[in-house]
Parts: C-alpha cells; structure tokens; sequence
C-alpha cells in the first residue's frame, strides 16, 4: 500500500485536468502535458484535488498507484511553475553555447558537439560555462540534462567534464611521484 498514493493531489487555480479513459490531460498557464495511466488505477477529480484509486488491492497496485500519484503531481506543478536543471562545465577551453534550437558543446575532443534540444526543452547558457535546462515535463528535463551530461562525465582527479551544479565530485590522488 502506498502512503503518497493516498494523498490528493490539489489543482491550482489556472490548471485543468480532463480524464479521457487511461488518459489524462493537464492544462496550464505554462503548456499542456499527456499521460496515459496504468490499467488497474483509476483517477477522480473532487472539486480541486484529483484522487488516486486503485481497482484491487495488491502490492503491484499500491507501487502503481503511488507511481501514477507522482507523475500526475509532477504534471500539475510543471504546467504551473515548470522544472530546470543547471549543469556547470568545467575544464579549460570548455565551454557552451545556445544557437537556435541547438546547444554547441565545446569539451575538449576534436570536434564540437551539436545537441539539438528536443521539443518543448528549452536552454539557457551563463558565461560559457552554466547551462540551464527548462521545461514543463519533469522526465524531459531530467533525460535531457543527463544526455548533456553524458557528452563528458566528470573526472575524479581534475573534476573536469559536465556536471549537476549540486553534483560533488569525489576527488581522487593522483599517483604518486618517484621518491
């Protein structure tokens, strides 16, 4: 059984949420956002709070329901307030830019790295070397901030690479000198 399962999400003033079937549409200020919902979980709207119920109890249910609970809040407050992550570059001669719908990644190879930022993902750079990703869609910016990230993990002996500005990166000593 699920305790978040249990507690009603509530509805800000300015969003909609209509329920078509296993699909669940939600409607805001900053955009809309689909979601299709697992077989077995049944979701009610009570005034300005939506219900998570499931059809039988079981322990795969209570997982599902405390699972779709935590997508459909994440779905509220993204259309509501949205979600960034900020990623720092560090390294000497590493360093980003924003042309159009791309991100320019400069990391040290060869050659620069052209991401083209899915739709509905928006990025943001500060001095070359903090790059702020925003959207609506929490699992969006998540996977697009961990797929910049992946361009160059951090090192653990010059912390050099991309990484989560609330990442820490255990350092490592490098090897010792000839004594």
């Amino acid at each position: 059984m699920s305790r978040i399962g249990k507690k009603p999400i509530d509805i800000p003033k300015g969003v909609t949420v209509s329920l078509a079937g296993d699909t669940v549409t939600v409607k805001g200020p900053k955009g809309e956002l689909t979601r299709n919902i697992v077989a077995g979980i049944r979701l009610e709207t009570a005034g300005d709070q939506i219900l998570v119920q499931c059809e039988k109890e079981g322990k795969q249910e209570g997982a599902y329901r405390g699972l779709v609970r935590a997508l459909v809040a994440n779905m509220v407050e993204g259309v509501t307030n949205g979600f960034e992550r900020v990623l720092e570059i560090n390294g000497v001669g590493y360093r980003a830019e924003v042309k159009g719908s791309a991100l320019n990644l400069s990391l040290g190879y060869s050659h620069p790295i052209e991401y083209a930022l899915p739709k509905g993902i928006s990025a943001e750079v500060e001095k070359q070397t903090k790059i702020i990703v925003r959207g609506i869609d929490k699992e969006l910016v998540g996977a697009t901030a961990a797929k910049i990230r992946s361009f160059r993990k951090p090192e653990p002996y010059k912390g050099k690479g991309v990484k989560y500005a609330e990442e820490r990166i255990v350092r490592k000593a490098g090897k010792a000198g000839k004594k």
